[in-house]
C-alpha cells in the first residue's frame, strides 16, 4: 500500500474514532441532562433544547464522515481549484 493510501485511511480512522466518540458522549450526556431534568423538574421540560441543538452538530459531523468523506474542501477540490486558477492565469 502507498504512503498516501495509508495517511487517507489513517485520516479516515481517525475521523471515525472521532464521529463515534462525539456520538457517545452526545447519547450518555442527553440521558443524563434527562433523568437529571425529569427529576428535578418534571413540568418544564428544557433537556430537549440541548438535544436537538447538540444533535444537529453530530448530523453534521455525520454527513462529513460518511457522506461527503472530505469531498467538499477536500484534496479532490483543492486539486481541481489549483487546475482552475492556472488555467485563468494562463489565458
Amino acid at each position: 500500500m502507498s504512503d498516501e493510501k495509508h495517511k487517507e485511511a489513517k485520516k479516515r480512522v481517525k475521523n471515525l474514532k472521532s464521529f463515534y466518540k462525539n456520538l457517545t458522549t452526545y447519547v450518555v450526556i442527553n440521558i443524563m441532562l434527562m433523568v437529571i431534568n425529569l427529576v428535578t423538574s418534571p413540568k418544564s421540560l428544557w433537556f430537549y433544547w440541548v438535544t436537538i441543538f447538540w444533535g444537529i452538530a453530530i448530523l453534521i459531523q455525520a454527513s462529513k464522515v460518511f457522506f461527503l468523506k472530505g469531498k467538499f474542501l477536500g484534496k479532490d477540490w483543492e486539486e481541481k481549484k489549483i487546475k482552475e486558477i492556472m488555467e485563468k492565469e494562463n489565458k
